[in-house]
């Protein structure tokens, strides 16, 4: 099978994007790293003296989307609905030494996406955070994905959904917040460590990548895009992975444990980690990187969406990989004495 008419012959320079594209992407990635750098020495310069405090509450409008598929009436909703989740809310509150608060910081395990459209949109999680600061003037909210690469708002793609999630989620913090929490001392311990994670077949081919550019092409996703990057590496002389360096953190904030995972990982890691480390663990995904969907033992051997898309392109993660990352979290618990 011949290339195609963009690919024959050209030496590119670009990638899969064109010249105005990328201008566009290193402008921005620019801009973007001054506003965090001027951002931190803000941060850094006005430091104060903080009580931090632990709690977790419970919303419940996370589904699992693999067994509960996108249902067209609210009735139907209504039943008893399957699949494993992870409803708890982690909650962390930071007050001044006046009491006032500071901020707070929360999390939920499920797809930010109740809404589809094209449009500027923080979803159901910005419109918890602007009902959080309008309760709570002064303090800023901020929100963290949990586990939730195969769990959906249900139903959704209305605005009117959106309100509501983040009413509901605003709500549970709410209510975290008005009980008494836990007050966390004033040791902080991180623990960082790269897994090497397998994919269950060999890298890619160039001519494996230009079968399958024809599929893709029809495909609004993954689409071709992916495929036109590797076959750019290729042509620029790289060598494909054969493996990936998978970052995975643990941090003790005083008393609160915290995972951190990197990318789309699907419920089954936080249900398994608060198994082994406890309910009260907090579990933070879509952290450090975004390399696609992070399937579980179960995922993989099911199939299907989360299980297939994958950073090697051809085949998927082997099936070791939630192995390794329970493993890595544990080692790293264990140097934080946990």
């Amino acid at each position: 099978m011949s290339a195609p008419e963009e690919y024959q012959g050209r030496k590119d320079t670009s990638g899969p994007f064109s010249p105005a594209e990328r201008e566009k992407i290193i402008s921005y990635s620019r801009d973007l790293e001054d506003k965090i750098v001027k951002l931190t020495g803000e941060a850094l310069n006005s430091m104060t003296a903080v009580k931090i405090f632990s709690g977790q509450g419970i919303a419940r409008f996370a589904v699992n989307r693999r067994i509960n598929r996108e249902r067209t009436t609210v009735n139907e909703l209504a039943f008893e609905l399957e699949g494993p989740v992870d409803h708890s809310v982690p909650v962390i509150k930071v007050e001044k030494a006046s009491g006032q608060l500071l901020a707070v910081v929360f999390g939920y395990a499920c797809h930010n996406t109740t809404l589809s459209f094209y449009q500027i949109s923080g979803d159901y999680a910005g419109f918890a955070q602007t009902e959080l600061e309008k309760t709570y003037p002064g303090a800023t909210a901020m929100f963290f994905a949990g586990c939730g690469a195969d769990q959906n708002p249900l139903p959704r793609r209305t605005v009117s959904y959106a309100i509501q999630y983040g009413k509901t989620l605003a709500a549970a913090v709410e209510t975290v917040l008005s009980e008494p929490m836990k007050e966390l001392s004033s040791a902080i311990e991180t623990k960082y460590s790269e897994i090497e994670l397998g994919f269950s077949d060999p890298p890619p081919t160039r001519n494996d990548l230009l079968q399958a550019l024809p599929k893709l092409a029809a495909t609004s996703y993954p689409g071709p895009g992916k495929a036109e990057n590797l076959l750019y590496r290729l042509g620029q002389g790289e060598k494909l992975k054969s493996s990936y360096d998978y970052p995975v953190q643990f941090w003790r904030l005083g008393e609160q444990k915290l995972v951190i995972l990197a990318s789309e990982v699907v419920v089954d890691y936080s249900v398994r980690l608060k198994e082994i480390l406890g309910s009260d663990t907090f579990i933070m995904a879509y952290a450090n990187e975004g390399m696609g969907y992070i399937p579980s033992a179960r995922v993989l051997r099911e199939g299907d969406y989360e299980a297939e898309i994958c950073p090697n392109f051809s085949g998927t993660w082997a099936a070791d990989i939630e192995m390794k990352i329970i493993s890595g979290v544990m080692e790293l618990a264990g140097q934080a004495g946990k």
